[in-house]
């Protein structure tokens, strides 16, 4: 049986997703949060609402806040959505609070779907290979763009890599880091005063394939929904 894969766009996208949806944000929520879990985190919390996101590190202040809006750090949290900052971290053991401009919008947002993953560079591999072990009917790729208003191009192209390694398809990985380079979202990790996006992040957020695991949306149905580690 051949999976049904299409493609959806921003909240509205992630709305009328079904199956088994990917939730894209690679600049830099599902690539930080591999990178979080990498590095140990015990629960990840994706909050779409920035009050609540406040409210619950409030209540729980040794959780680890992680977050942005407009891409840079909301004030008062502990880090910014940096995978660089992530891995200087140390959160082996840390509950984590993690609330986005986009990404973390649509994994809140993908009620109608029966499964909903986070999608990046950095587990691409992982992905496809638990998506052709589920074989599902429908697998609804949601590229959340630019502040889930604007498409952009590496969210585009890590569905694109998706798209064609499900269909039995070759993708050269050698070309996402030229192609990415230059990309709109990618000028602040070259820009000097834009030290909330260091250099690193785009490499790190660039290294395809780098994770052997998936991040699946479990207790969807709760307040509280965690990001599950399954490994791939």
């Amino acid at each position: 049986m051949s999976m049904d894969v299409r493609c959806f766009d921003f909240v509205a996208g992630a709305r009328e997703a079904r199956g088994i949806a990917v939730v894209i944000d690679v600049f830099r929520a599902f690539s930080v949060a591999c990178y979080a879990t990498d590095a140990g985190a015990a629960r990840i919390h994706p909050v779409a609402d920035l009050d609540e996101a406040r409210r619950l590190k409030r209540e729980h202040p040794d959780w680890i806040a992680i977050g942005e809006r407009h891409a840079r750090r909301v004030p008062g949290f502990d880090l910014g959505n940096s995978p660089t900052d992530v891995v200087a971290a140390g959160l082996e053991g840390k509950t984590v609070i993690h609330t986005t401009h986009a990404g973390t919008q649509g994994l809140r947002a993908a009620a109608g779907a029966d499964e909903v993953l986070t999608g990046s560079l950095v587990n691409a591999g992982a992905l496809c290979r638990y998506l052709e072990r589920r074989r599902p009917e429908r697998v609804s790729l949601v590229r959340m763009g630019h502040e889930a208003i604007r498409r952009c191009d590496e969210d585009d192209l890590c569905a694109e890599l998706l798209e064609a390694r499900l269909a039995g398809r070759t993708f050269d990985t050698s070309i996402v880091r030229e192609r990415l380079r230059h990309a709109p979202a990618a000028e602040k990790f070259f820009d000097a005063e834009a030290d909330w996006a260091p250099e690193t992040d785009f490499e790190l957020c660039t290294a395809v394939d780098r994770f052997d695991f998936v991040l699946r949306l479990a207790d969807r149905d709760s307040p509280l929904p965690w990001l599950e580690r399954i490994p791939a």
